[in-house]
């Protein structure tokens, strides 16, 4: 009798962020930087021109006074489906949207800098690299010799950190499986958030914790109506919070008024 060849489903990989949970401290900037060999900021950078794969928005509900209140959003590719604005519109094809995994990658070999995925990407989550990546003396030693550094002219976002994807790809071969271990692929904000904010896993598997907090009831994406089906979900239990999700871009509820 033939064994019936079963094929694995393809993996779905997204995040979920509790919002309530962030403090804003910045690890999960600071992590991904090591983790990505994202250099320091040129001495020209700004808020514009500087480089991050993943930057905390401090919102507010535009109160006044004792009403006031606050909250910090990290904002990072929110890694969209297979009709991904920056996808269409790529004339190199250097971004793409793995079926394997749902992730968006990008291949900086393949782009031109003409960056028109990042007027395309609703999230403002693409950076262009202004500077041949430069490091202080020695602390080039430090760089992490499974990711390389990309080269001036490009393009770069998350990728959901590919180098330890690929870790966990050879760390399950060497153990004779077909298939990761979770806990072999965590990005690293995801372990570096202090205050567990982030989670990270297969969306398809209703198992993981990330699949059932994407479905709580004030689980939220950004932008939503897009019709972009990104892969990171917020969670809030603040009405403003969400409300605010619905705006051009993360900002103050004055601005969601204007816009």
């Amino acid at each position: 009798m033939i064994a019936e060849n079963k094929k694995t489903p393809a993996a779905r990989y997204g995040m979920t962020i509790d919002v309530d949970r962030c403090n804003g401290c910045g690890s999960c900037m600071v992590a991904c930087a090591v983790e990505n060999n994202v250099p320091p900021a040129a001495a020209g950078a700004t808020d514009r021109t500087g480089l991050t794969w993943i930057r905390v928005f401090k919102i507010d509900n535009g109160a006044e006074g004792a009403d006031r209140r606050s909250a910090f959003v990290p904002v990072l590719c929110q890694h969209c489906g297979k009709d991904a604005p920056c996808v269409s519109v790529c004339p190199q094809q250097a971004v793409d949207v793995d079926p394997a995994t749902g992730i968006v990658g990008q291949m900086p070999e393949r782009c031109l800098g003409c960056r028109y995925c990042m007027a395309a990407c609703p999230y403002h989550a693409r950076y262009f690299n202004w500077w041949d990546p430069a490091w202080p003396a020695g602390m080039e030693k430090t760089l992490n010799p499974d990711v390389a550094p990309r080269m001036r002219g490009v393009v770069e976002k998350c990728n959901f950190c590919h180098g330890r994807w690929h870790a966990a790809k050879a760390q399950a071969v060497a153990n004779g499986k077909t298939e990761i271990d979770p806990a072999d692929y965590i990005p690293a904000c995801v372990e570096a958030c202090p205050n567990g904010a982030i989670h990270f896993g297969n969306l398809n598997d209703p198992a993981t914790e990330t699949a059932r907090a994407a479905h709580q009831p004030d689980s939220f994406r950004m932008l939503e109506s897009l019709g972009t089906d990104p892969k990171i979900y917020y969670h809030s239990k603040k009405n403003w919070v969400r409300e605010i999700s619905a705006a051009p871009r993360p900002g103050t509820a004055k601005e969601t008024a204007r816009g």
